[in-house]
């Protein structure tokens, strides 16, 4: 995750200039100086959820390729202070060419019943509200069109023409979720005792249809049982564990 600041907290475009201007002078100053940009841009507070969607972002764009079209590191005034809104829009396209937008939020707990209540809680005002000036998307869906990060030519073209609201077009929309959810496992070993990793990926399978129902029944009760949603679940050692762990790997100190 380290390794991946840049291209998480970076608009591919100012990575696109800085990349090029290395290439013409020979050097890697250019790119060295994002990387000192991105880790400014990391909160050094105790509970931070960065870390989670960081994850969310690596998974989404590398699993499901799914490109991250707004990150809200890049929207941050104060490296202190929370962007309020979802945790990055993802982008695809069907092969008929309808534009899929995909609002993302990570959420990542000691218990696992809180972070999936309060992730897809936090993630339905984005994909149910009736279309009005005041819905929650309407701040993300107005930084897209000034902010978005475009570097794949079909998903522009989409985005081009759902934005001409004066075009049929604009209406192929589907708003679906992509979310992570993180939380303490039981069947990790404690302190240093050792575990059979087959016994732990045993484990995990049993335990993923209780996730599962858990996950169903919140989708049931924030009326998202018919939107599209993909969803990590990331069993954990210790929540607060992966929390101080990237805050160190990323050279922050914690408040």
């Amino acid at each position: 995750m380290r390794n991946a600041i840049v291209d998480y907290a970076i608009p591919r475009a100012k990575l696109a200039e800085a990349k090029a201007r290395d290439r013409k002078f020979n050097s890697t100053e250019a790119v060295a100086e994002l990387v000192e940009r991105a880790k400014r841009s990391f909160t050094d507070l105790g509970n931070t959820g960065e870390g989670g969607e960081m994850l969310l972002f690596l998974l989404a764009e590398r699993f499901l390729k799914l490109p991250q079209i707004l990150c809200k590191m890049d929207l941050k005034t104060d490296s202190r202070m929370h962007y309020h809104g979802a945790d990055g829009v993802y982008a695809g396209v069907t092969a008929d060419g309808i534009l899929k937008l995909y609002w993302g939020e990570s959420k990542i707990y000691r218990d696992a019943s809180a972070a999936i209540r309060d992730c897809f809680s936090s993630l339905s005002p984005f994909l149910i509200e009736p279309e009005h000036e005041e819905a929650e998307r309407e701040r993300d869906l107005m930084l897209l069109s000034d902010k978005a990060d475009l570097s794949d030519p079909v998903i522009t073209d989409a985005l081009k023409m759902y934005f001409d609201k004066s075009s049929v077009m604009s209406k192929r929309v589907k708003y679906c979720g992509v979310a992570l959810v993180g939380f303490d496992a039981p069947f990790y070993p404690n302190g240093n005792a050792e575990a059979v990793a087959e016994d732990i990926v045993n484990a995990s399978r049993t335990a993923l249809s209780d996730w599962s129902n858990r996950i169903g029944e919140r989708l049931k009760l924030e009326k998202l049982e018919r939107i599209e949603i993909e969803v990590f679940c990331v069993p954990l050692p210790s929540a607060g564990g992966f929390r101080s762990a990237f805050l160190k790997a990323m050279g922050i100190e914690k408040s």
